[in-house]
């Protein structure tokens, strides 16, 4: 049986534990028009109260790719430097939790915090590309 898309999965990076979701949401523009995509990851430390929130967002934008499916699969992001992830694979949430803490991001604030992805792009798809260790649970 397939697991359900929108149950948070859990993700352990260095001892510490984190539930995580990933929402695709659409944004429309203050004069209507089409709606814009976006994909937030969003990791939550646990137990709950360690911390405040990581929302991890990917806007779509020029030269930035957040399809909602065909042809591209769902959770995809990519951008026209070739960096891609597939944010549906726990490989990528911890990556990109990586990155976010490597630029300063620590589990124990208390407030929520969101980041835009694109920013951590480069850095988690170069981490996944060379990723040879055992994979995320």
């Amino acid at each position: 049986m397939p697991r359900h898309p929108r149950k948070p999965r859990l993700l352990v990076a260095d001892g510490q534990a984190y539930l995580w979701t990933l929402r695709h949401s659409h944004r429309v523009p203050d004069g209507g028009g089409p709606a814009h995509c976006r994909e937030t990851l969003t990791l939550y430390p646990q137990p709950a109260g360690a911390g405040g929130p990581l929302r991890i967002v990917f806007a779509a934008g020029p030269g930035r790719y957040v399809p909602g499916g065909f042809p591209l699969g769902s959770g995809d992001v990519r951008d026209v430097l070739g960096g891609s992830l597939n944010l549906h694979e726990p490989g990528a949430a911890r990556a990109l939790l990586d990155a976010a803490s490597a630029r300063g991001w620590q589990a124990g604030q208390r407030a929520a915090v969101e980041v835009d992805g694109w920013t951590l792009l480069e850095t988690a798809a170069a981490a996944r590309a060379g990723d040879t260790g055992p994979p995320a649970r």
